[in-house]
């Protein structure tokens, strides 16, 4: 059951949002960083990829458990103290020295607790919404402000490039998990006849690819995260290059844009296509890699600016989307769905293609051709435009987003 959002309820959902960002990136936006400046350069591909592995499985299991076992907001509080407790071992072992395969295994534990939350807070705060065109954008919006947040922190802690980024972040995660006893515990489905091992493990989502145009959508994020995989790992490298210093606030710049378009996206949805919407955000996201190709320190900037507008008409409508198209028995792990294709086999894909790439395109004197780097990622994200412009069909002449297609199963139903 739905409910129109008031401002208490909105409230807890905003901070909800607001610290599950700020978390992510104390993370991710110093981790190159800090990996290099403790020697730890050799194993920066693999950590990142490592969020990758992990959300090629655990986001499917955990959306199946909150579709079918247990209240998401349950789900989340534990993936939340799970990942506090991943998180400072991470930069504990850091710390200290440990040997960078152990870090490595630690980083990996961290990801498997970490990469279901965003499916499942998402669930959530859907499940709260009268409207996910009109209302979802501006919570989401807070989780961006707490990553902009969260970046900030990290750079006025003088931390860019310490392990001290990672203790801060644990700290974040056990207010996310302090902030889910706010949240209203909903009521668990009940199930006609035994689950399958597919089931369980959230397997049977996969029925989703079955319709073209949920196809298409899945299929295009998934092919343009391999592209966008690049944008933590390289660009604060680039950012330094050019002189820049506190990178992680510099890379906060792509928030502010994301912000703005998370408030105006509400209104873009009911008045055009989604698939005119999503096109402008693919467009974004080329220009941004052309800037970045030129290389000089205005045309950086701006290709940084340019990554919240690309990131939020694409991935934040992507979600809107399935909100909308899919039955509600199937939300959690369609959303989970998505954060396998996007954040597992596309960033896997995404972070080991672009790090070959960056390898390809580094001569021996050890300066990256930014050019050619950010040039060639640019042609794949042509690509992706022009896939998505031929195969998505959507509803002609109604808006795609405005009705459900449900996506029934005869096994379950929801309790009265």
């Amino acid at each position: 059951m739905q409910h129109r959002i008031r401002y208490p309820e909105f409230f807890k959902l905003a901070l909800l949002c607001f610290t599950q960002g700020a978390a992510g990136a104390i993370w991710m936006v110093p981790l190159s960083s800090v990996l290099d400046a403790h020697g730890l350069t050799a194993i920066k591909p693999m950590a990142f990829a490592t969020s990758a592995l992990a959300a090629m499985v655990s986001p499917l299991i955990f959306g199946a458990v909150a579709d079918r076992h247990m209240s998401p907001v349950r789900v989340l509080r534990w993936l939340a103290v799970t990942a506090a407790a991943a998180m400072a071992s991470v930069s504990f072992g850091i710390q200290q020295g440990w040997n960078p395969w152990v870090v490595l295994c630690l980083i990996q534990l961290f990801a498997l607790s970490s990469s279901p939350m965003g499916s499942i807070s998402a669930t959530i705060v859907f499940e709260r919404l009268a409207d996910a065109r009109k209302q979802f954008g501006p919570i989401r919006a807070m989780f961006t402000i707490g990553w902009m947040a969260g970046a900030l922190l990290v750079s006025a802690l003088n931390a860019d490039s310490s392990s001290l980024a990672g203790f801060t972040g644990a700290i974040t995660l056990l207010l996310v998990a302090g902030s889910t006893f706010l949240l209203p515990i909903t009521e668990m489905p009940r199930f006609i006849g035994p689950l399958k091992w597919h089931e369980r493990l959230g397997l049977d989502a996969l029925a989703l690819l079955k319709k073209p145009d949920h196809r298409v959508m899945f299929l295009t994020t998934l092919l343009l995260s391999i592209p966008l995989a690049a944008f933590y790992p390289q660009t604060p490298a680039q950012l330094r290059a050019l002189g820049f210093e506190h990178t992680s606030a510099w890379m906060s710049l792509g928030q502010v844009s994301e912000i703005f378009a998370m408030f105006t996206l509400g209104s873009l949805l009911l008045k055009h296509r989604l698939k005119w919407i999503l096109l402008v955000g693919l467009g974004f996201s080329l220009v941004r890699f052309v800037l970045c190709a030129i290389g000089t320190n205005s045309s950086v900037l701006l290709g940084i600016f340019l990554h919240g507008f690309s990131y939020t008409l694409v991935y934040i409508t992507a979600q809107i989307y399935l909100e909308r198209r899919v039955d509600q028995a199937w939300r959690a792990r369609a959303q989970a769905l998505m954060a396998l294709l996007n954040g597992g086999l596309g960033n896997l894909l995404g972070y080991l293609g672009t790090g070959w790439w960056m390898n390809a395109c580094t001569p021996k004197s050890g300066t990256p051709h930014w050019p050619i780097f950010w040039g060639g990622l640019a042609l794949g994200v042509a690509g992706v435009t022009l896939y998505f412009l031929i195969a998505y069909r959507g509803r002609a002449g109604i808006s795609e987003i405005s009705a459900s297609q449900p996506l029934s199963s005869q096994r379950e139903q929801t309790a009265v």
